[in-house]
């Protein structure tokens, strides 16, 4: 069933409008596809426990780590939101794709040795929650880019709080996670109205990025939260 093409229409909008939406999901696949990929084969290398290794060394190195991905996360989004060609726009979001792999690596590593079967159930989790706030998003017609201004509140102090952990040696603890889950959530909500309201018809990869981001901010609490389960039963 065409979703988009029974429901948009209807809702005032134009052939525009959801052509890019229906681009915009297939980029998102694709990258969903690709993260998929590279999580395999950087787990199949051993890469991600040579990674753990490296920030056992120290707890600066994941500090270093994490900028190093906010950097290359900052490139790539402007890419994809400002460049002129498609084909740039295609590079950022391959470029956090492949970002997003790396950072995802030691956590998925960790889980391989805890709980093997937390990530196909944090995929699973995952999915269906996305699907859900997709289907919120698309029946309610409703324009949740009020969210905007919560979430970056929300996004810095849970950036403050990972720092500050990193620093000191605490742990945020499952609580924490369970709050993350909320606040991706509410980023992928808020993307997903920004895809159907707002965002620029001509930068379909941009717009995938944005929501792919939001997806895998929700996936890597979900996946924590269930490690940390796991944990606790043993």
């Amino acid at each position: 069933m065409d979703y988009t093409a029974q429901t948009l229409p209807e809702a005032g909008f134009g052939e525009s409008r959801i052509a890019f939406i229906r681009s915009t999901y297939s980029y998102l696949a694709v990258a969903l596809l690709a993260f998929t990929v590279l999580s395999g084969l950087f787990y199949l290398s051993g890469m991600g426990t040579a990674m753990l290794k490296l920030m056992s060394t120290g707890r600066w190195v994941w500090i270093a780590f994490l900028g190093a991905f906010m950097v290359v996360g900052w490139l790539a989004s402007n890419w994809a939101d400002n460049a002129d060609s498609n084909e740039k726009q295609m590079l950022g979001l391959g470029v956090y794709v492949l970002a997003e792999s790396l950072i995802f690596a030691p956590l998925f590593a960790i889980a391989a040795l805890v709980a093997p079967k937390a990530i196909p159930a944090a995929g699973f989790i995952t999915l269906l929650l996305v699907a859900g706030l997709t289907y919120t998003a698309f029946t309610t017609k409703k324009d949740f880019s009020f969210l905007g201004g919560i979430l970056k509140v929300a996004l810095f102090c849970a950036l403050g709080a990972i720092v500050a952990g990193a620093i000191f040696g605490f742990s945020l603890g499952i609580w924490f996670s369970a709050i993350m889950v909320v606040v991706a959530g509410g980023c992928v909500l808020y993307d997903t109205s920004n895809i159907i309201h707002h965002y620029p018809t001509d930068r379909p990869a941009g717009a995938a990025l944005h929501l792919f981001a939001s997806i895998a901010l929700l996936l890597w609490y979900v996946l924590r939260i269930l490690i940390s389960l796991a944990s606790s039963d043993d």
